[in-house]
C-alpha cells in the first residue's frame, strides 16, 4: 500500500450472490456522483452480470476493465477517477437465474470475496464492501462455517475475537451470540462472551471515529430476570461481566431489559451509542424495525474493514429494477470512514 495519509481510500465491492439484487445495488451505487469522488473503487464481478444490474437500475457507469491485479495501476485510477472491474467469469457463462439459491451462485460469491481479500493483501485496496450473500448458496457452494464473518477470518487466518455488528446512522449493535439455535443461546451466554462482545464493539466504534462511545447492555431473560425468578443469567453472567469491563475503564452499563433497552436509544435523544444483545433477533429486529433500508452490517473483529447492507438477496425482487440501495451507499459510506482512519494510523494491510 502507498503511505499517503491524504489520499482517498480503495474499496474493493463484490456483488454478493448474483442471483440477488447485488448486481444493481452495485450499479446504483456506481452511479451515484460522489461515489467516485470519496473513493477509488476495484469492483471484482462477472462483467455482465455488473452489465444486467445496470439494465436493471437503468443506470450504466463507464469503468474499465483491467486483466488481473498486477495490472491495477493505483496512480491510474486515483486520476481517472473511474470505477475500475477485474472481471471474473466463474464457470457459469450463461449466467445466473434470478431469485434461486444454487451452488453456482454460493462459489461464484466465495470466489469474488477471495479475490477482494488478495486485494487488500496486495495493498489494492484498504476494505471490502459486498452486496448481500445468501447463506444457503455459500454452503452449497462449499462454506464450511457457519456465516460469511467466519469464513473471512478462517480465509485470512485470523485466530482473535470477531462479531458481527450492525449499524443504523450513528447507533451499532454486537451480540454475544449469533448464528446459532435459540435453545443453545443461554449456555453460551459466559463472562468472558459478554466482556469480549463489549470490547469488540467499543474498538470498532472508536476506529470509525466515535471518540467515546457509550455502551448499554441487554438482559436475557424476561423482565431482565426479575432478580431470579425468570433466569439468573442478568445475576450471575451479564451483571458480573458488566461490572469487570466497567473496572477496565469501557464506558458500559446494564444490563437493561429486552423489552425498553432501544427506547434509550431513539435518535431525539439517545443515551447510549452501542448496545450489546445477547442472541441474534434480540438486536436485528429492533434495528430493522427502525431502519430496514438504511442498516449496515460491519464483519468485526478482523484486521480488515469489511461491510455490507444488513438486508438480506431479496430473490423476490432480483432483476426488475426496484432495488433500494440506501443501505449499500451507507455501507459504502462506513467503509470508507473505516479505511481512512486506517490509511491515517499508516496500518498495513494483513
Amino acid at each position: 500500500m502507498i503511505p499517503n495519509a491524504s489520499r482517498k481510500p480503495r474499496i474493493a465491492v463484490v456483488l454478493g450472490d448474483p442471483a440477488g439484487i447485488g448486481p444493481e445495488l452495485v450499479a446504483r451505487l456506481l452511479a451515484q456522483p460522489e461515489t467516485t469522488t470519496r473513493a477509488d473503487l476495484l469492483v471484482i464481478a462477472d462483467p455482465d452480470e455488473l452489465r444486467r444490474g445496470m439494465d436493471a437500475a437503468g443506470q450504466h457507469t463507464p469503468c474499465r476493465e483491467i486483466e488481473s491485479l498486477a495490472h491495477l495501476d493505483l496512480r491510474e485510477q486515483g486520476a481517472t477517477g473511474r470505477p475500475v472491474i477485474l472481471p471474473f467469469l466463474g464457470t457459469n457463462p450463461a449466467g445466473f437465474v434470478r431469485g434461486v439459491s444454487t451452488a453456482a451462485g454460493g462459489r461464484y460469491s466465495l470466489r469474488t470475496l477471495g479475490l477482494a481479500l488478495d486485494a487488500v493483501s496486495q495493498g489494492h485496496a484498504d476494505a471490502i464492501l459486498f452486496a448481500p450473500l445468501n447463506k444457503h448458496s455459500l454452503h452449497l457452494g462449499g462454506m464450511e462455517t457457519s456465516d460469511e464473518l467466519h469464513w473471512f477470518a478462517q480465509q485470512i487466518r485470523h485466530e482473535g475475537p470477531v462479531c458481527e455488528f450492525n449499524v443504523l446512522d450513528k447507533l451499532w449493535t454486537s451480540r454475544v451470540t449469533s448464528h446459532i439455535p435459540l435453545r443453545d443461546v443461554a449456555r453460551q451466554v459466559t463472562v468472558e462472551g459478554v466482556i469480549r462482545a463489549i470490547e469488540l464493539i467499543h474498538r470498532a466504534m472508536v476506529d470509525s471515529g466515535i471518540e467515546q462511545p457509550r455502551i448499554a447492555v441487554c438482559g436475557l431473560n424476561p423482565h431482565n430476570g426479575d432478580n431470579g425468578s425468570f433466569g439468573r443469567e442478568e445475576l450471575d453472567v451479564i451483571g458480573p461481566a458488566v461490572a469487570v469491563a466497567r473496572a477496565s475503564g469501557l464506558p458500559v452499563s446494564g444490563p437493561f431489559p429486552a423489552d425498553t433497552i432501544f427506547l434509550k436509544v431513539q435518535p431525539d435523544a439517545p443515551e447510549y451509542d452501542g448496545v450489546v444483545t445477547m442472541y441474534h433477533d434480540q438486536g436485528q429486529i429492533a434495528m430493522k424495525l427502525m431502519g430496514f433500508s438504511r442498516g449496515v452490517t460491519v464483519q468485526g473483529g478482523l484486521p480488515i474493514p469489511i461491510v455490507t447492507p444488513a438486508h438480506g438477496t431479496a430473490f423476490d425482487i432480483a432483476g426488475q429494477g426496484r432495488a433500494n440501495p440506501d443501505a449499500t451507499i451507507r455501507a459504502f459510506q462506513l467503509a470508507c470512514r473505516m479505511a481512512l482512519a486506517l490509511i491515517r494510523q499508516g496500518t498495513p494491510p494483513p
